[in-house]
């Protein structure tokens, strides 16, 4: 990884939900989508054109408008009800890699997927790892809980923190070993009061944080890495449809109206991730790293204000939890970026 005067580079990008402390150290998708690279550009790149505030404008709407897709994708999902997430995960992946294939090819960025011959063997843990993140996340949302959804995307930078820990053998600092604490005390939280792990939260900070480890360093921007991706899902998912229909099963929605939703999936999981493109190449990593909470905010408040699900006493001090050990976190990264200095050039 190298050092430059904004910030950090690396082969592969940064995590859509990575914290600023983490400085891209893991690269991942959002929410439910993984992150572009973002070594491309500086926000003041004069190949970017325009001024350096008229970039940084386009970037921050760009970037605002992506996290605050992902934090509404409940209200998407909930008007497919009665479909099965299985259906609904085979079209996502159906329409997405038709969908990324046709902006490969308009941008003729087929020749940056040679690298990924090499990586065969991580980008198939990776897809796993995604269909089993996005197949949770849509269950979640079909059986009403979506308030541990959301709890799932606020502590996945943590997990992050602790994986580069455990795996990278990254020390930390005592501010995010406390947040790291923090966290694990808040999924104890509905243990010690006799109720169950939030194991849908658990198991979306697990798969998206392992994702963005194991994405870490490949050398592929987001899209031609999440048309990979999706290209290795796809058979299973078109085989998993016929299998339906030759067993007499439902392959669509229960109208022309969720018909219609199936197909546009593939538009809500490229849409939002070419506009995360457009805001990583003209914002700092601390702004994108401030703005990734906009995703799990919006996913609280479709569950509180639009879904009325009921916020429990235990998930309520394990939400507590998450945000102090965040709260650590991000406060002692801006506070060590403040101290670092100025680069010239």
């Amino acid at each position: 990884m190298k050092r430059t005067a904004r910030g950090y580079r690396g082969a592969g990008g940064a995590s859509v939900y990575a914290p600023v402390a983490l400085r891209p150290r893991l690269a991942a998708l959002p929410s439910p989508a993984p992150a572009p690279d973002l070594s491309a550009s500086s926000p003041a790149s004069p190949e970017l054109g325009g001024t350096p505030a008229s970039v940084a404008r386009t970037g921050l709407l760009a970037a605002a408008v992506a996290y605050a897709s992902w934090g509404v994708f409940p209200l998407y999902f909930r008007a497919l009800a009665g479909v099965p997430a299985t259906v609904i995960l085979a079209h996502r992946i159906c329409w997405s890699v038709l969908l990324l294939g046709g902006v490969l090819l308009l941008r003729r960025g087929f020749g940056e997927l040679h690298a990924a011959r090499a990586h065969a063997g991580r980008l198939l843990a990776t897809t796993l790892l995604l269909s089993a993140n996005w197949l949770t996340y849509i269950w979640a949302v079909e059986t009403g809980q979506v308030l541990e959804a959301s709890l799932g995307y606020f502590i996945t930078p943590l997990v992050s923190v602790a994986l580069g820990m455990a795996v990278l053998g990254e020390r930390l600092r005592p501010v995010q070993v406390a947040a790291v604490g923090l966290a694990a005390l808040g999924v104890l939280v509905p243990v010690l009061l006799a109720s169950r792990p939030p194991w849908i939260a658990l198991g979306l900070a697990a798969s998206f944080g392992t994702y963005g480890l194991l994405r870490k360093g490949l050398p592929l921007p987001a899209i031609p890495a999440l048309f990979v991706e999706t290209a290795l899902m796809a058979p299973a998912a078109v085989g998993w449809l016929l299998w339906r229909v030759g067993q007499g099963q439902p392959a669509w929605g229960l109208d022309g109206h969720q018909d219609a939703l199936l197909v546009g999936t593939g538009l809500i999981t490229t849409a939002p991730l070419l506009l995360f493109a457009v805001g990583a190449r003209r914002l700092p990593l601390t702004t994108m790293g401030m703005l990734q909470y906009l995703s799990p905010v919006g996913q609280l408040l479709v569950a509180l204000l639009a879904f009325g699900e009921p916020l429990s006493g235990s998930l309520a001090l394990t939400f507590g939890c998450t945000w102090a050990g965040l709260l650590l976190v991000t406060g002692d990264a801006l506070r060590r970026r403040g101290r670092q200095p100025r680069f010239q050039g």
